[in-house]
Order: structure tokens, then sequence, then C-alpha cells
């Protein structure tokens, strides 16, 4: 009888084991929600976060919010209607997290936003959701750092001051916000003066880029000294107008972005941009990934997992140019 019992207990205790290792290993079903898909950086943001996560065996659907909240409203709901086991979201409007984490809060469904993050007040709403991104205070910092490593500081045209263009992302956005904040800040603080030439609003575009540095040089002409752009698409397209109108970078202007598309990363190899700044979406998007998995499986998450943001120049682009 005892032989008996102890058999029947191993047995129990090897079918709890591989009923667990089952359910760990069962594929999850996850949405996930891009701000929209023709975005430089979130393209290869997407692309590797659903590779990763396909390569774990889970089932992964991936939707275009084409820049409209609403319309990401509206495929968040229709995820959960599907019953996703967790979700991925890369809010178009970081101003409508509370309402996004109302509704999943209300379906039981995990949520894991990305890229653009929520206020600390909104993170505060529900235990079950989590922010992975980087520090945008820290991608301005270092664009500003760039520059003020310069040989004359950033001061092309010897006048004393940084003048300077600012081309913005979207001044809703908390990333925006601070690259362009920050920037300057680190300007200021190696003890450098600026000037604020022109500022306007690209909406991360690099056709917005080129068009409002075309129109600060045709303002401008040679009193500027360097652009900022939030992002690399817009530098991209800030480089055009440069080229366009004669002028040379790392000749006459400076020029730096965020992102270190490999686009970019080449042309900072070349010299034709000063810096960018890595916004790493390989490790962002695996821990975004993970971070998913844990909240599905009913873990305990942090509010924030950060994943550093890295300077770009000449003396390091090699490093992180897409291998041949």
């Amino acid at each position: 009888m005892k032989k008996l019992l102890s058999i029947l207990l191993v047995l129990t205790m090897v079918l709890g084991l591989a009923s667990v290792a089952t359910a760990e290993t069962k594929p999850l079903k996850i949405g996930v929600c891009i701000y929209k898909y023709d975005d430089n950086f979130m393209t290869l943001y997407r692309t590797e976060l659903e590779k990763y996560l396909t390569d774990m065996g889970h089932e992964v659907t991936v939707v275009d919010g084409k820049n409209d909240q609403a319309e990401q409203t509206n495929q968040i709901n229709s995820f959960i209607a599907d019953k996703v086991d967790v979700l991925i979201v890369n809010l178009v409007q970081s101003s409508a997290a509370a309402t996004v984490i109302d509704l999943v809060k209300a379906a039981g469904i995990p949520t894991v936003f990305i890229n653009r993050e929520p206020t600390a007040e909104d993170m505060q709403l529900w235990d079950k959701i989590a922010y992975v991104g980087a520090d945008a205070r820290q991608s301005g910092t270092f664009q500003g750092e760039i520059i003020a490593a310069t040989e004359n500081k950033g001061d092309y045209n010897g006048n004393g001051t940084v003048d300077y263009v600012m081309i913005v992302g979207d001044p809703e956005n908390v990333d925006a916000q601070y690259r362009t904040e920050f920037s300057i800040k680190a300007l200021e603080d190696a003890g450098l003066k600026v000037n604020k030439l022109f500022e306007q609003r690209g909406d991360w575009a690099q056709e917005k880029g080129q068009e409002l540095s075309a129109t600060a040089l045709a303002q401008f002409g040679n009193e500027i000294d360097v652009i900022f752009c939030n992002n690399d698409g817009m530098a991209l397209g800030a480089l055009q107008s440069i080229e366009a109108a004669g002028r040379t970078v790392g000749k006459d202007i400076y020029l730096v972005g965020v992102d270190a598309l490999p686009e970019v990363v080449q042309l900072v190899m070349e010299g034709r941009v000063t810096g960018t700044v890595l916004n790493d979406h390989i490790g962002q998007s695996h821990t975004a990934g993970d971070v998913a998995v844990k909240a599905a499986a009913g873990e305990a998450l942090e509010k924030n997992y950060t994943v550093d943001y890295v300077k770009v120049t000449s003396e390091n682009a090699a490093e992180f140019a897409p291998a041949q």
C-alpha cells in the first residue's frame, strides 16, 4: 500500500511539473499597437519586436495606428474583443494613456507601453502596466555634449554664441520635450552661451525636417551654427536642405539627431552628420517582449524598464554600423 501511495505521489508531482511547464511554454496571443508605420525608428523597433516574440513561439498581431489616436483606441478595443493575453502599446498621444489604461484594466489585460511614456500619475492607475523605453533627458543631454565637444564648441561663426535651430518632433510628446530642453541645457551646463534662432514642429518626419531646415537656412543663413533634430528622420531631411543651401556639415555647420538609424550612422562615418544618439531598438524591443511575457504570466512588474542611450560620433560610429 505504501509503495502504491509513493508511486501515486511521484506521478502527481511529475504531472504537476508537466502542467507548469506547459503553462510556461504555452504560446501567448499578443497584440501590438504602433503609433504609425512610416516612422524610421519604430519600423526598426516593431520589426525586431515581432521577430523576437514570434521566435519564442507566440502569436503576434501588429497594427498601424496611422498617427490617429481614435484609430488606435479602436484597435485596442478590437484586441480586447479578441481576448489577447497581453498588449504592447506605442501610444499615438501620451495624453491618451489614462483612457487606454481604463480600457485594459476593465478587460483585465496587462499592458506594456513602449517608446512614448505615460505620466507617473497614469502609471499608478493599475499594477499590471509597465513602461519600457529610454530616458529622453539622456538623449538630449548627449546631443548637447556632442556639440560642446567639437573643436569650436558649436560656435562656427565665432561670435561667442551657439546660434541654433531646433526641429521638434511633437511638442506634446515627452521625448520631444526632453530632447529639446536637455540638449540646450547641456550646452549651458558646459558654460556656453546659446541663442535660439528658429524652433518649429517637424512631427518626426523627414520631409518636415527638410522643409523647416530650408526655411531656417533661407531666413538666417550663415548665422546658424547648429541644427538640432529630435530624431534622425528629421536630421536626414535637414541634411538635404543644408547641402542644397551650399553649406557643409563639419566645415561651416553642425547637425545632430537621435536614433542612430543605419543610414545616419553611415553619414556620421562620412562626416556629413556631426553625431547622433543610439536609441537601442534591439535592447528596448527585447525588453518589451520579455516584460510582456512576464505580465501575461501574472508576475509582478516594475513601473519602468530603462535602456540607456549611447553617443555616436565619428570616433565610434563604426561600432554601430550594420554588418556588411
